[in-house]
Parts: C-alpha cells; sequence; structure tokens
C-alpha cells in the first residue's frame, strides 16, 4: 500500500512538472534545456521518493517492533563447511515463529561467516522457552536433525540472540544460543 501510495504520488510529481513545460504543435519547439530540465526535476523526485521511502520503512519498523518488546533472532553457522543446511523452524513458547528453506547463496553467505536474521517480533517482558530445529546433510548426503532449547529472558529494551549450529565432523552438529 505504501509503495502504491509513493509511486502515485512520483506519476502526480511528474504530470505536475510536464505542465510546465510550454507545449504547442509542434513538437520540435521543445528545447533541449527544457528536457534537460524536466530530467533533472525526475531525478529529484525521484531521490525525494526514495529518502521517504526508507524513512517510512524505519518509522513502521520502530511502530511494529518497538524496542522494549523486541525479540531478534540471527542464525549463523561454524565448523563444518561441507554441512548443508536445508531447514530451520524457530519457536517461541510453543508457537513457531520462523521457518526457513536456505538457498545455495544463502548457505554460502553463511558458511563464509555471515549471519542471517530469522525472526524480529514481539514478546512480553519475562521468561520464554525457545526451540530451535534444522534438518541438514552430510557432504555424503547423510541426512541430520537437530533441536534445542533456549530460556529467552526478555527484558525491558531489544532482545538480540545468536542461534549457532557447530559441529566438526556430521553428525555431530549442535545448536548454541548466544546473547547479543
Amino acid at each position: 500500500m505504501l509503495k502504491q501510495y509513493l509511486t502515485k504520488n512520483l506519476f502526480i510529481a511528474v504530470m505536475i512538472a510536464l505542465s510546465a513545460l510550454p507545449f504547442s504543435p509542434k513538437a520540435a519547439e521543445v528545447t533541449k534545456e527544457q528536457i534537460k530540465g524536466l530530467d533533472e526535476q525526475v531525478q529529484d523526485i525521484k531521490r525525494d521518493v526514495l529518502e521517504l521511502t526508507t524513512e517510512l520503512s524505519l518509522l513502521e519498523e520502530k511502530l511494529l517492533f518497538p524496542s522494549n518488546t523486541q525479540v531478534s533472532l540471527f542464525v549463523s553457522l561454524e565448523g563444518d563447511k561441507k554441512f548443508v543446511l536445508d531447514a530451520m523452524q524457530i519457536k517461541i513458547d510453543d508457537k513457531v515463529v520462523a521457518k526457513h528453506l536456505y538457498t545455495f547463496k544463502e548457505l554460502e553467505a553463511l558458511r563464509l561467516g555471515g549471519v542471517q536474521r530469522i525472526y524480529t517480533g514481539n514478546i512480553n517482558t519475562g521468561d520464554h522457552l525457545m526451540t530451535a530445529s534444522f534438518i541438514g546433510r552430510s557432504a555424503s548426503g547423510n541426512q541430520f536433525r537437530g533441536s534445542a532449547d533456549f530460556a529467552v529472558i526478555k527484558a525491558v529494551g531489544p532482545k538480540f540472540v545468536e542461534i549457532k549450529i557447530i559441529g566438526g565432523n556430521s553428525p555431530d552438529q549442535t545448536i548454541s544460543f548466544q546473547d547479543w
């Protein structure tokens, strides 16, 4: 809805800029300077729309996920570079909050030390049980499943938790948790 609003406003701004040009029956009367000026106005309008979109996205995130109830969960890999992470599922208080199937590019990024934000949401202050489960396979194709629980102690303010899948040689993949 926001993008439709911004697109509509961009269209209106372009139409207003076009209406500023003098029109005549002959198109040849429009000078290169007028076209260049119009192009610069359109570029300025596009820049303004992009800035507004960024600001609105930040405001939307603050509104939807206020810092006093916000929790963000991140996934990382460590250890065996031949392990293939296929899927993750996260539950908080026995409610599934996130599921993700990994693509080749995402897996490569995780292997290179990247961290994926898998969930951002709101929870009340207090203690919550988080369960992280994964499905993966070794280089030889053997499938492995792992699951671990973590007590999330939510205080006032944002909470960040890293879910790290660690292992040397498959099937020794385990899950560890780290508060940030």
